[in-house]
């Protein structure tokens, strides 16, 4: 099974297209691999109390850990073009593993730095978002968008089973236990998963997108023929994309301005909104309800803005999911002056259910305007100027709760964010190179 030969005999005879699987192993690997680096949270109050550090020395991990990500972002697309997922995400989960195992004997500061913010938040970029935007769009031209939005569900799913686990077990058995646990998991299920079932395109096993047939069928001609149809820039479409010419296109800047802006008010809110929550007299206990619903609700965000998105446009697809977050900070500012669970409700319905659907279009633009052999390094450039937003934006908007005493003026700028996000994503205008299914005219 971890030949090229035998899983291309095995895609010939399972009853549907082997891209299916594709995203079932993402969905999976997702699951695990992105609420591993998430679970940090459930890890810093155990370690904090152990060794008695101030909570900055102890929370800088996480960030040395993101900036660790930033920096990998163009390494892992890089790798992504050259070796595949079923190389690198397993390297990946190893680094993820080694960094979960060597943190239980850490003893100073600088360890956890290494082992939880590089090895494991950084490692487990490769297992992220962006290792799986890497290849997965290459799977998929018409139903790319719920295909992504299907696989990213996964991280929401693996959140309301694995980090119950990990609580209870952190509390049983203590964190350096639940530690090499994970470890475990990281290394018995995504390394064997992704070596034997990943693939980085469907050419790899003699197939085409989507499960078309070939070209010389009735039915691949048909196939052929819609797929001709969506193009509408055919010179940019037939161009050979490399870092160095698509860092010249107006396009690749206005879609880095749209990543890093949008991200921005993804994680600004993602950090703050609990504290801000309790601050203005909603619970404790309520205000983490409301953070694991936020959760639960973007599976079903991401799927649908996903599928909408191959029907009506990119454009389109971001445009909700970037009012989704837009309306999530205003219902915020409301419930600074009526602090109501109704309001909460409402909030959560509108970050999840609109705003995370953000992942599955991030993951279809730059394969819609980029796709080749070099797509993985372009990608993972534009993956690293989107990370500086998501970096930006929760140390930014507590920057500004410090200078005003509120956080106003932070929801504000955020606000903004979301519509210059919303308007950079039009003027890069992916529609005016390939258009979306739904959008083919019928002969």
């Amino acid at each position: 099974m971890f030949g090229h030969a035998s899983t291309r005999r095995f895609a010939s005879r399972v009853p549907f297209f082997y891209g299916w699987i594709v995203v079932a192993v993402a969905f999976i690997s997702m699951a695990i691999g992105v609420n591993a680096r998430t679970s940090f949270s459930l890890l810093f109050p155990p370690i904090l109390d152990e060794f008695g550090w101030d909570r900055a020395t102890i929370a800088a991990t996480f960030s040395i850990g993101f900036v660790t990500s930033t920096i990998l972002s163009p390494l892992v697309g890089a790798l992504m073009d050259k070796y595949g997922p079923r190389l690198v995400l397993p390297l990946g989960a190893t680094l993820t593993a080694l960094g979960f195992y060597t943190a239980t004997v850490s003893t100073e500061p600088w360890h956890f730095y290494l082992t939880l913010g590089v090895l494991v938040v950084g490692g487990s970029l490769f297992t992220s978002y962006i290792g799986h935007t890497a290849f997965l769009p290459n799977w998929f031209n018409r139903h790319r968008g719920l295909a992504i939005g299907l696989a990213f569900s996964g991280v929401g799913v693996g959140s309301i089973t694995l980090f119950p686990w990990m609580q209870d077990s952190i509390l049983t058995d203590g964190w350096r236990e639940t530690s090499i646990s994970v470890a475990i998991l990281l290394i018995v299920v995504l390394v064997p998963l992704n070596a034997m079932f990943q693939r980085r395109k469907p050419h790899d096993l003699g197939l085409l997108p989507d499960g078309d047939d070939t070209p010389d069928t009735d039915r691949g001609a048909v196939q052929k023929k819609f797929e001709n149809a969506r193009i509408v820039d055919a010179a940019w479409v037939s161009t050979s994309w490399t870092l160095s010419n698509a860092i010249k296109t107006s396009r690749f800047w206005w879609v880095t301005l749209a990543f890093s802006s949008g991200l921005y008010a993804w994680y600004a809110v993602q950090v703050h909104q609990t504290k801000f929550l309790i601050d203005v007299g909603i619970s404790p206990s309520f205000a983490a309800v409301a953070l694991g619903l936020v959760g639960l609700t973007g599976i079903g965000g991401q799927i649908c803005v996903g599928h909408l998105s191959d029907k009506i446009g990119r454009e389109w697809g971001w445009t909700v999911s970037l009012l989704g977050f837009f309306l999530t900070y205003f219902l915020l500012q409301i419930i600074s002056e009526v602090p109501s669970e109704i309001i909460v409700y409402l909030m959560v319905g509108a970050q999840g259910f609109m705003g995370y659907g953000l992942a599955s279009v991030f993951g279809t633009v730059p394969a819609e305007l980029y796709g080749g052999k070099r797509y993985g390094v372009i990608f993972g450039t534009l993956g690293a100027f989107a990370g500086m937003g998501a970096a930006l934006g929760p140390w930014a908007t507590g920057w500004l709760f410090d200078l005003r005493g509120n956080y106003d003026m932070a929801f504000n700028v955020a606000m903004g964010m979301c519509l210059i996000s919303i308007a950079a994503m039009w003027l890069a205008s992916p529609r005016k190179v390939r258009l979306v299914a739904g959008r083919v005219p019928e002969n």
